[in-house]
């Protein structure tokens, strides 16, 4: 009997090796015994674009409705951030999803969500993990013709309804362009485009990649510049407004600006956490140990406290249940912030990222009405405004700005 070892966020292997059907009914009937235990009755199963995704969504779907669970079932390949809001909007006890994340293809994993709509806690991957190290495969029941099929599950108006509620909608409708998004093949490809037309903006959401492709045009899902060719060659042409990656189960995020310089996960917590609390949000920032002090370096500018964790989403979520947190991230482009989920979500963190760069060619016009002279490139301001970030320097132990000079990054465009 094979060893389904679970990490820092659930239990991962290559397909066909230990990640088999037989494997995933153990672990969802490790999870039914949790949920059964603990009082759970209801879970949401999901699945991304990986190689046998749906097979693998049935076999686990079916396994916790062998058990007694009401399952809802997602019925093509759905990003973890939309499984982990459905599990909260359903009033769900839990949520699978079947994903490698940004791993590469021959991977996929079985990741566990909790009622709040986040990464299982430590304690529950540790329950489940002793549960199925004791599980035979014959010990998992069939699901037979008395059993209720998963109902399917379609979510997508309601999350768009709930991502209206936490953007600033006027203020992303006063960009006029293109948003170049890079699915990079994976279970995100489209909603970023399906909610710019929900929202009636005017932006275009120009999609890259956006094939379900298991084999990811033969790279990894992995948002960063090794794996983000097309995107860096098409903002190279400098006519789009800015570039996101989202990696393979839509969770976490990189962003390009025109003229194909990349902009890395620590520069967009620090973005995010310039723009949250210019807006006048309040809490600690939590951070994995893994993000640069760059962040640290502006919460102590504008006197935030800092919380740091171990690697892995899970521990920042124990801190966001624990509550007074303006802000959680980790070094990979997970994100979260606590007005959405206990979550990472790729997709909201984009638009997020989109709405700053509105608000900084808002101050940016009114700053310059009637002053300055001649146009410049928007590509070059970009590039000026990066280059110039005193934050990003090497050496030196803290900035004393008010706020952090990466913020002029967005009010160089107009």
């Amino acid at each position: 009997m094979d060893e389904l070892r679970f990490g820092t966020d659930g239990w991962r292997d290559r397909i066909g090796e230990r990640f088999t059907t037989a494997n995933v009914r153990r672990a969802a009937h490790a999870t039914a015994g949790w949920l059964l235990d603990s009082g759970g009755g209801r879970v949401v199963v999901a699945h991304d674009t990986r190689f046998g995704g749906p097979m693998f969504a049935r076999a686990a779907a079916d396994a916790l409705a062998a058990n007694g669970l009401e399952v809802h079932l997602a019925q093509g390949p759905l990003p973890t951030p939309v499984l982990s809001f459905a599990v909260r909007h359903l009033g769900a006890h839990a949520g699978v999803m079947l994903t490698a994340s940004h791993n590469p293809p021959a991977w996929n994993g079985y990741k566990l969500k909790g009622s709040y709509g986040g990464t299982a806690t430590q304690d529950v991957y540790r329950e489940v993990a002793e549960r199925v190290a004791k599980v035979r495969p014959e010990d998992v029941p069939e699901a037979g013709p008395d059993v209720p099929a998963p109902r399917p599950l379609d979510v997508r108006d309601a999350y768009y309804a709930h991502l209206a509620t936490l953007l600033d909608l006027d203020m992303l409708g006063t960009l006029r362009g293109s948003l170049v998004h890079d699915s990079m093949c994976g279970a995100a490809a489209g909603w970023m485009a399906g909610f710019a037309r929900y929202a009636r903006l005017s932006l275009e959401v120009e999609e890259l990649r956006a094939d379900a492709d298991p084999m990811f045009h033969g790279g990894h899902p992995e948002p960063i510049p090794a794996h983000m060719g097309p995107l860096l060659e098409r903002m190279r042409r400098g006519d789009a407004l800015l570039g996101i990656a989202t990696d393979g189960d839509g969770d976490r995020l990189a962003a390009v600006l025109p003229g194909g310089r990349p902009v890395n996960s620590h520069e967009i917590f620090a973005l995010l956490l310039d723009q949250r609390l210019r807006a006048g949000a309040s809490g600690r920032v939590v951070k994995t140990v893994t993000v640069a002090r760059l962040v640290e370096r502006i919460a102590a500018a504008r006197g935030v406290p800092v919380t740091e964790t171990p690697v892995g989403f899970k521990w920042l979520v124990d801190e966001m249940l624990r509550g007074d947190v303006l802000i959680a991230g980790e070094e990979s482009g997970g994100i979260g912030v606590p007005e959405h989920l206990p979550e990472r979500d790729g997709i909201v963190n984009g638009f997020l990222l989109l709405q700053a760069l509105a608000e900084a060619r808002a101050e940016a016009r009114g700053a310059r009405r009637g002053a300055r002279g001649g146009p410049r490139r928007r590509a070059d301001r970009w590039r000026r405004g990066w280059r110039r970030c005193s934050a990003r320097r090497t050496g030196g132990t803290t900035t004393t700005a008010p706020t952090c000079r990466c913020a002029t990054t967005m009010r160089n465009v107009a």
